[in-house]
């Protein structure tokens, strides 16, 4: 899969196949000294702030006006709602101290879209997302002090799915510095799911859609060691296909605001027509990791949005990957999250021919920028920020990074809407 568009000066890579990369930048490993580097561009809190109301609005009038949820446990999500908020200034203020020390380290980029400006010449903190992935670490360990009991039945899961995450933050960065090969960083997730695949207790039944009983002859089907087979590649897919859709400032870090606010905003809908005690549990079990990523993303966001005065690194794009896939798959709405996955999948498709070898497949699969009129132009590569550029002509890199985030935002409504329509007749 593909991961960090780098060039070192000491990596030879003759020998490995074309990479399938897509992130709009180039990394160097030079030995310049990085001491004398100015600071990097503030937040666009501005922005963040425009941004946050879409989410907050919807959350705060379903959490505390709309449905009649039980006082505990309010009370747990609005204890780790703060705590993420706490988590919010918290990244933002570590997100400049960390890239002092990725720049003294040599860890910077240089951004591919911007090639031929004075922009494109600026050296960029790579790996940022190793910041976040520490915060969000932090506060969902001090939030167990809060909600969870030594003889809680969801402890263990919660500790799984937070090794599984650390894990996969640690296999993340060890990619950004050391340069993994793609067919290498394919099986990362699988190794990094194991925990919570070893530590899950939960059923492994899945519920017959009513039109298809008639056929099955069965209501509830047990699919037993298949079942823990799909949470893994659904852990997976979930990871690779975030860090595959990018190449354009704010991308990556864009898509996991809008589908974390997605999944956020169904859990709460979940918990409130809800009557079952453990549904309602597993679906705030969701939301107790979902509040701490919107939280840390959107810090990230600030500073990786057009023009990025960071790059967020295979760190981020797997540690967001997998706390989704952690969450869809503990709170037991996988369906749910691959459609909240639709644009990932549709880039997933455009990509396989690439991916699996029988198109030819070139290093980096951007787009080409025109330094003249800062506009850039859609290639032959199978990505969809490839299509959406040949689908409705030439764009800047905002303007695309927003189109496409309109897109995946369109997608979760979707997933709402058919939701809506299907409950009742097809399970």
């Amino acid at each position: 899969m593909a991961m960090a568009a780098r060039r070192r000066a000491f990596t030879d890579t003759s020998d490995n196949p074309p990479q399938t990369e897509d992130l709009s930048k180039t990394a160097s490993k030079t030995p310049e000294a990085a001491s004398h580097d100015p600071p990097i561009a503030p937040p666009k809190s501005g922005f963040i702030l425009k941004l946050s109301i879409c989410f907050l609005a919807p959350y705060l009038y379903l959490i505390n006006y709309y449905y009649n949820i039980d006082k505990d446990l309010k009370r747990s999500i609005l204890i780790n709602a703060s705590l993420s908020l706490v988590g919010y200034f918290v990244t933002i203020r570590m997100i400049p101290v960390a890239s002092r020390y990725v720049l003294r380290r040599n860890l910077f980029g240089y951004d591919i879209n911007k090639k031929g400006t004075p922009q494109g010449s600026v050296k960029v903190p790579e790996s940022l997302g190793i910041a976040v992935g520490i915060v969000f670490l932090v506060l969902t360990i001090s939030f167990q002090y809060f909600n969870f009991t030594a003889d809680s039945n969801w402890l263990v899961e919660y500790n799984a799915a937070l090794a599984s995450i650390c894990f996969m933050i640690l296999l993340g960065f060890m990619d950004d510095v050391l340069d993994v090969p793609w067919r290498v960083k394919l099986i990362l997730p699988s190794f990094a799911a194991l925990p919570l695949l070893m530590a899950y207790a939960g059923h492994t039944t899945i519920i017959i859609p009513k039109p298809l009983i008639p056929y099955v002859g069965l209501d509830i089907l047990d699919l037993g060691w298949i079942y823990k087979l799909y949470m893994g590649l659904l852990a997976v897919f979930c990871t690779n296909s975030i860090n595959i859709h990018a190449g354009l400032n704010g991308l990556e870090v864009g898509q996991t605001v809008v589908i974390s606010g997605a999944i956020l905003i169904h859990n709460i809908m979940q918990i409130g027509t809800s009557q079952n005690p453990e549904h309602m549990q597993a679906h705030a079990f969701s939301v107790y990791l979902v509040q701490p990523l919107l939280a840390t993303s959107l810090a990230l966001l600030s500073y990786n949005w057009y023009p990025s005065a960071v790059f967020v690194g295979d760190t981020y794009t797997y540690f967001a990957g997998m706390t989704m896939a952690v969450v869809g798959i503990l709170g037991h709405y996988s369906e749910t999250l691959l459609i909240f996955f639709l644009p990932q999948i549709l880039n997933f498709l455009l990509s396989l021919p690439q991916l699996s070898g029988y198109v030819k497949c070139p290093r980096h699969r951007l787009p080409r920028f025109d330094p003249q009129t800062g506009l850039l132009t859609g290639t032959n590569d199978g990505t969809l920020v490839n299509f959406f550029l040949r689908l409705f002509g030439q764009k800047t890199e905002k303007s695309l990074c927003i189109l496409l985030l309109v897109f995946q935002a369109l997608g979760c409504c979707f997933c709402f809407m058919l939701r809506w329509i299907l409950t009742g007749w097809y399970k």
